[in-house]
């Protein structure tokens, strides 16, 4: 088996430079907080609440831009059938990133919630918590396959290895990453991550351009050359499909614990706003070299390259297609260069994401629903074992799904239908309760199941307008595989049904106990009837006899700033900003 020995002491450089990186700064901040009386637990999952603008505005970009997104989008535009039209994420998670900002960001923040089911857990109970982890934590395992896919596709190229193999590597390392130190190794990391991706991407992209074997890329955006044009269109009949997925992109987007880690780690609700929208601009940039390899890959005659005769897509490795046009189109040590930079790059994603499901299962549903008594100590210990756990998750999902952009919808649909409605109701609707709460989450699940998954095998038992049977050809094999194609945007009519199942139940119920319609005693989830029960919140802990908490008592959480970062990064004049402490309150002040 042939290694190429110079990528493959590239991607050793970079990787020890990530994790000598992760653990300077586990080192430089271990005594962040600690003045301040905040748990060790806290301290990993929201970093001591001290990241400033300029560690915070990498690490959020980071948190999108990473392995899933570069190769994902290169994928897209190279792809004959689809092109730059449908490659919607850059735009999309723009788009939410700027949406998060305006609406979510500041209300989470200023209530100093620690995990971003904290809010459903306060207003809904301890079960409902549990419920709503399923999807968060699906999600996360989704999101850190395809970032460990897209890392392993990239490894196989570079050494020449199985990508079987390549992706339980690049899992091993991310979990011994994620180990090193808790946010504050990740947000540090992030910032080597996008100067490794920006200067590896955008050093390689003009060698490749100026092959012999690539056409101009302006004459392949319109023109028939070696395949379809690389700007893509959108059929009439896919209008609608191409609509759902990009609100799934940037709706879907918002409800994520990766993304709230951010939020809720900022040094102020100001701030927390500001650095969606520095990311949503980062977003943006950090695309643009992903779309000119993905139009180079359309536009080369792979005849004249060393991959051979047959091009990427007739191969069944367009999900490979910017690590292929890195190796194949540039010379050796700029490509080296490039394929190190950004396999190490997109490996400090992954940790993110199972930071982020372990973060929700200590505390929200080992600390909270489980062991109230549970120490701090315990709590670090159980974010540990959990990190294995949720790392062979993710590894089993990237070796089982095959492309890469198929991972990343997957990881968005149940966020989107289930997670999303429930956090609007929560934040900005008056008086849902854990019933309509339970409606929401039901219908969500349904009729988005009942539409079927191609990428999971699937099939549908809800067949919407306009569905088609559409046919998938395996080149390698000659294999042709039939699916059902839902052309009827199904997963936002979920979503807002959903979200309307909520309200309507909720209110309802509420009608129905309190004008003696229903007895109280079957108000079995002490959601109306006896909705401020004996449970107090506080920014540790739920402290649970019953199973909804006590809104009213829930304490104050004062702003926590860590020594290390507080004067380097932090403006003091804005940390002063007052925000209800509660669900309730906040629609009180409306």
């Amino acid at each position: 088996m042939a290694i190429h020995v110079w990528g493959l002491v590239a991607i050793v450089i970079f990787y020890l430079l990530i994790l000598f990186v992760g653990i300077w700064a586990a080192w430089k901040n271990k005594n962040s907080g600690v003045g301040d009386g905040s748990d060790q637990s806290e301290r990993i999952m929201v970093g001591g609440r001290d990241i400033g603008l300029f560690v915070g505005g990498f690490t959020m970009t980071a948190t999108w831009v990473g392995g899933g997104y570069i190769n994902g989008t290169a994928e897209y535009v190279y792809l004959p059938d689809y092109g730059l039209a449908w490659a919607q994420a850059p735009f999309g998670y723009a788009l939410s990133l700027v949406v998060g900002g305006l609406f979510f960001a500041k209300p989470m923040r200023s209530r100093g919630y620690v995990t971003m089911l904290d809010p459903f857990q306060q207003l809904y109970g301890k079960r409902m918590g549990g419920l709503l982890f399923i999807p968060a934590l699906m999600g996360e395992i989704f999101w850190s396959a395809a970032i460990l896919s897209a890392l392993g596709a990239t490894l196989s190229v570079i050494v020449d290895i199985n990508i079987n193999m390549s992706v339980v590597i690049s899992a091993l390392i991310a979990i011994f990453y994620t180990l090193v130190g808790g946010l504050y190794s990740v947000a540090y990391t992030d910032v080597v991550q996008l100067f490794c991706i920006f200067l590896g991407l955008w050093i390689s992209v003009p060698f490749a351009l100026s092959n012999p074997a690539v056409s101009d890329i302006t004459v392949t955006a319109k023109e028939v050359i070696y395949q379809s044009p690389w700007l893509g269109k959108i059929e009439p009949e896919d209008k609608w499909l191409w609509a759902d997925n990009f609100c799934l992109l940037m709706l879907g987007g918002i409800p994520w614990q990766v993304y709230f880690q951010r939020v809720l780690s900022a040094s102020s609700a100001t701030y927390a706003q500001v650095l969606s929208f520095i990311a949503a601009f980062g977003c943006l940039v950090m695309a643009v070299p992903s779309v000119l390899i993905g139009a180079i890959g359309a536009s080369t005659d792979w005849n004249q390259t060393s991959y051979g005769s047959l091009p990427p897509k007739d191969k069944d490795q367009s999900d490979m297609i910017l690590p292929i046009v890195l190796q194949h189109l540039c010379p050796p040590y700029i490509s080296f260069f490039g394929l190190g930079a950004v396999s190490a790059a997109v490996m400090s994603s992954a940790d993110s994401s199972i930071l982020s499901a372990s973060s929700m299962f200590a505390r929200n549903i080992y600390q909270l629903a489980f062991r109230q008594s549970a120490s701090d100590r315990e709590i670090v210990w159980v974010m540990r074992c959990t990190i294995f756990v949720f790392g062979a998750l993710a590894t089993a999902m990237a070796l089982l799904t095959g492309s890469v952009y198929g991972l990343w919808y997957l990881s968005s649909d149940l966020v989107y239908v289930i997670i999303f409605p429930q956090l609007l109701s929560v934040l900005f609707v008056k008086g849902t309760n854990t019933y309509g709460s339970v409606a929401g989450y039901i219908f969500g699940l349904l009729l988005r199941i009942g539409g079927g998954e191609p990428y999971l095998k699937l099939p549908p038992f809800i067949y919407y307008p306009g569905w088609v049977t559409q046919e998938r050809i395996h080149h390698v094999t000659g294999d042709v595989e039939y699916f059902i194609q839902q052309r009827f945007p199904f997963k936002t009519m979920s979503m807002l049904a959903s979200f309307l199942a909520n309200v309507a139940f909720s209110y309802l119920t509420k009608y129905l106990f309190e004008s003696g319609t229903f007895s109280h005693k079957y108000d079995f989830l002490d959601a109306v009837v006896s909705k401020h029960s004996k449970e107090i919140m506080d920014k540790a802990t739920l402290v649970s006899n019953q199973d909804n908490i006590i809104l009213s008592e829930m304490a104050p959480v004062k702003q926590v700033l860590g020594a290390s970062l507080a004067g380097t990064f932090i403006n003091t004049d804005v940390l002063s900003d007052d925000g209800a402490s509660s669900p309730e309150a906040f629609h009180n002040e409306n």
